[in-house]
């Protein structure tokens, strides 16, 4: 339990923020392919995704390796947070979800068609809260920026 506080504490700085996005991605990418889609470096602290979407105006495939919140072990979805570690604007994977919510996911080493939606409201308010008790560090993250976190929740289709 102490290694997972000090990571929460390491994960909410800016420092982090700034870091993070480039080498982390590249890692998780690198060693989901070598595994074959058996092992997500970031899912060995929390539960993670690979996410193909469509790109939004290029209309390619994107790959791109997430944190999620499952819901019921993924029986019931997911719940991914479109986060970008605390830093301006939404990202890129969230534009693509809006624009294409047919997408696909790796979950532990199955290939899942999936349906995204983003969620609003009282039913986003409800995923927050239980989103800042998986993961504190979200709070950091929504309090050093000016637009509101996105949420998606991800079914199978």
């Amino acid at each position: 339990m102490r290694g997972v506080r000090f990571v929460q504490k390491v994960s909410s700085t800016p420092g982090f923020a700034r870091v993070a996005p480039y080498v982390f991605p590249a890692l998780d990418r690198a060693v989901h392919r070598l595994t074959r889609g058996k092992v997500l470096l970031s899912a060995q602290l929390l539960p993670g995704v690979v996410l193909t979407s469509t790109g939004a105006r290029s209309g390619l495939a994107r790959r791109t390796p997430l944190a999620c919140m499952p819901e019921g072990d993924g029986e019931r979805g997911w719940v991914l947070v479109g986060s970008n570690f605390g830093r301006e604007g939404h990202p890129a994977w969230s534009h693509n979800l809006l624009a294409h919510p047919r997408a696909e996911i790796s979950w532990k080493g199955q290939d899942i068609p999936v349906t995204a939606r983003l969620l609003e409201g009282e039913e986003r308010a409800a995923a927050w809260k239980a989103v800042l008790e998986f993961w504190p560090p979200y709070a950091a993250y929504q309090a050093r920026v000016e637009r509101e976190i996105r949420l998606f929740r991800i079914v199978r289709s």
